[in-house]
């Protein structure tokens, strides 16, 4: 049973209409989530360009590439292995700050 019972109507202009439908096709969300986001204290990103995942699947295959040439290496002890690791965790902080820039909502002010 769904648990949203209460029901709130609000008048808007046709130019604040057509403002909070923009807003809402560029976060590819419902209109109601986009409000219940809003309502949450949390103002919705535009939804990332349909290459984006494409492009961060490609960061994660060379990520775990350069897992497995970590293991190679540091079974053979042919390279720096600290160095390599520093390497290593500062491209997956890379990819991470990617994501949150991307995917994460942003805070309100309050």
């Amino acid at each position: 049973m769904n648990s949203r019972t209460c029901e709130i109507k609000v008048r808007l202009t046709p130019e604040e209409m057509a403002h909070l439908n923009r807003l809402v096709t560029a976060s590819k969300l419902s209109r109601e989530a986009y409000l219940r986001k809003l309502i949450a204290g949390v103002v919705p990103r535009e939804a990332p360009p349909p290459d984006f995942f494409s492009m961060m699947q490609q960061l994660h295959y060379i990520g775990n590439n350069l897992n497995q040439i970590a293991v190679k290496a540091h079974a053979l002890g042919a390279i720096d292995a600290k160095h390599y690791d520093e390497g290593v965790h500062m491209f997956d902080e890379a990819v991470q700050k990617i994501l949150s820039a991307v995917l994460n909502p942003i805070p309100m002010e309050r």
